[in-house]
């Protein structure tokens, strides 16, 4: 995710008329054939700055969620309490029936803490336990932007290629790299990611992202519903997030005590 930048919201409803318009006359060239047109550089500028100015902004954030895990082992699903600090902390507490908590995760830029209580055990360390977890390298940037629907990826305008698809913008690279093959799906009505791609062959590594409806919430859109499905060496994981509730810039701590007794989790 590109260093954030402060933009105005407005951006983007100054600019919807004029996306929207370009994609129907592109999408009308030809008929029912297939467009291969891609957007002119202008507009893929327009359209990045668009999706840049869509991140929300917010000093704190708080929401409870319903989280189900798969993988080939095992499912299941449970309420978890979020809380984030824009761009600092995203602190995450797992509980059965709300009352009984039974993990703990504590997320900032240089280190990840964890512990849960069912095999008392913890980890305090860098992200390769997270990346092990889900299946896939990642970073707080890229953390923080999966839970709030914006890109994982560094976009740059001179890299891309825009084309209108249905109601979305496909926004892929001019020459994809040999073992970074990604693509990303924008929505053309808030400039929010739809969807995403990534392979890497060598690493026989996927990951695809799902989003559903995003929700209003003061001056900028939030996701309901977020579906993350990795896979590395045929070792497949699925997440899948629905939002309940999203409160912001509301009072928040990060409150991570590992409990006395338990065993730290050790990186083969």
């Amino acid at each position: 995710m590109p260093k954030k930048r402060k933009q105005s919201i407005d951006i983007m409803k100054k600019t919807h008329l004029y996306l929207l318009l370009t994609i129907f006359t592109l999408s009308a060239c030809g008929g029912s054939k297939k467009v291969t047109r891609n957007v002119d550089d202008l507009a893929v500028k327009t359209i990045l700055d668009s999706h840049q100015a869509a991140e929300p902004d917010f000093k704190t954030l708080a929401a409870r969620m319903y989280v189900v895990y798969e993988d080939e082992d095992h499912s299941q699903g449970i309420t978890v309490s979020m809380r984030m600090e824009n761009d600092k902390a995203i602190w995450l507490k797992a509980s059965v029936a709300g009352l009984v908590t039974v993990a703990k995760v504590l997320i900032e830029p240089k280190r990840v803490r964890f512990y849960e209580s069912i095999n008392n055990q913890y980890f305090d360390g860098n992200f390769a336990l997270l990346s092990d977890f889900l299946g896939t390298q990642i970073d707080f940037e890229k953390a923080q932007a999966i839970l709030l629907g914006q890109s994982i990826f560094e976009l740059n305008k001179s890299e891309l290629t825009v084309s209108p698809l249905a109601s979305t913008l496909k926004l892929q690279p001019k020459i994809q790299p040999q073992n970074f093959i990604y693509s990303i799906l924008l929505n053309a009505s808030n400039y929010k990611v739809s969807s995403a791609n990534l392979s890497q062959p060598k690493e026989n590594r996927l990951l695809s992202l799902r989003y559903g409806n995003y929700e209003k919430i003061g001056a900028s859109f939030y996701p309901s519903t977020v579906e993350l499905n990795a896979s590395e060496n045929n070792k497949k994981t699925k997440i899948e997030i629905t939002y309940r509730k999203i409160e912001l810039n509301v009072p928040v701590n990060f409150a991570f005590d590992i409990p006395e007794g338990y065993e730290e989790i050790e990186l083969k």
